[in-house]
């Protein structure tokens, strides 16, 4: 059950709010705190998924509460709750890190659907914090080639930025490892960084997962929905396969880019996002803007700074440490022995023409840890790796 703190010194619209959201909804648990002080020492001693907090109390106000849980509870989103004459406190409130704000008496469906939007962001930053405490292992860049020192070379100049990156190369060779370092080695990297594969997404569906939605927006639309850019909103978010999002979906990423703005589908609403864009493609976009099937201007406002990531067979070298890591690596997650590889086997192995890059070399490599001898031999990789 979602745990709700209503931070409020006035019983009877205490009394108001803890009704409307335990009535409206059974997985809402939900406590109370008469004051700001008490409600400070609550959430020091109770996790919470959010807080509606008054603005104007006695011992400790509104204002002195949401500063306070930023430094000791950052996660947790907190709903301002203000009367008419806090109105521009309230607005100020959200440049300090809350969530949103509601005003006295509480309107039941702006209440709810506040409460909604914030615990499904709360939730994404909680995966997404789940996520990056394995980045450090599941995206380690492994190699010490000449392409590979470039790209953590240009990794390390850029992280310290808040420069735009447009990631190129075949598919397999490990572009969102590159975003995820950018990330990792950024200012942002407390915030969240958020990946969508515009590939996979449906075309009438990839305007909603990227800016959300309002209620009624479509049929499905039976809620309102934060959208990937608001997930990210002091992080990043990366693009991944850009060159397969389509054209509509562009012309809007292009404006929240420039004005830091995005509206949510069906709604003319502008809502201000702090967010870093890195991109990925597979795809000769400069090609694709001349078939008209990319647009020029995005393109220039992605590719600040491009990184081009090399196919595995320019970067051969580099095959050993691979299949040292990704032996190590199956064997942990196979709970088994780690297996050598002969030298001949290795060298057997730089011969291969690796179309499918890094990823098609750990599928190799897997194959040979599960069917080759005890040191997986030259005649292990020819017999079950022939390509």
């Amino acid at each position: 059950m979602a745990k709700i703190l209503v931070i409020e010194d006035e019983s009877a619209i205490r009394r108001v709010l803890v009704k409307i959201l335990t009535e409206e909804n059974d997985k809402y648990e939900v406590f109370e705190a008469e004051d700001g002080l008490l409600g400070i020492e609550m959430i020091k001693n109770e996790d919470y998924d959010l807080v509606l907090c008054d603005i104007k109390m006695p011992k400790m106000d509104g204002v002195e509460v949401l500063e306070a849980v930023k430094k000791i509870k950052p996660e947790i989103p907190i709903v301002m709750i203000s009367g008419h004459g806090d109105l521009d406190t309230a607005v100020n409130t959200m440049r300090l890190g809350a969530f949103d704000y509601i005003s006295k008496p509480p309107d039941l469906n702006r209440l709810l659907n506040t409460v909604r939007n914030a615990l499904d962001r709360k939730e994404l930053v909680v995966e997404n914090k789940r996520l990056k405490r394995k980045v450090s292992k599941n995206y380690e860049m492994i190699g010490e080639s000449k392409a590979i020192s470039d790209i953590k070379e240009i990794i390390e100049k850029v992280s310290a930025t808040d420069a735009r990156v447009l990631i190129t190369g075949p598919n397999g060779t490990g572009k969102e490892l590159v975003a995820h370092w950018i990330h990792q080695k950024s200012d942002r990297s407390s915030g969240p960084m958020i990946e969508v594969n515009c590939a996979a997404i449906p075309g009438e569906l990839i305007e909603s997962e990227l800016f959300g939605h309002v209620k009624g927006a479509f049929t499905s639309a039976n809620k309102d929905r934060a959208g990937k850019f608001e997930a990210a909103n002091g992080g990043t978010i990366f693009l991944d396969e850009i060159g397969d999002m389509s054209l509509s979906a562009q012309a809007k990423v292009l404006r929240a880019l420039q004005e830091n703005k995005i509206q949510r589908v069906g709604s003319d609403k502008d809502i201000k996002v702090n967010v870093r864009v890195v991109a990925a493609t597979n795809k000769d976009l400069k090609k694709e803007i001349s078939d008209n099937k990319f647009r020029e201007d995005l393109y220039h406002r992605l590719a600040v700074i491009l990184v081009k990531v090399p196919a595995l067979n320019d970067r051969r070298e580099d095959i050993p440490l691979l299949v040292d890591h990704f032996s190590k690596k199956i064997a942990s997650e196979q709970g088994s022995p780690t297996k050598t590889f002969s030298t001949k086997a290795i060298k057997q192995l730089q011969q291969y023409d690796w179309t499918g890059n890094i990823r098609e070399l750990r599928n190799v490599v897997e194959r040979l840890i599960i069917l080759g001898g005890a040191e997986v031999s030259e005649e292990d990789v020819k017999l079950f790796a022939a390509k």
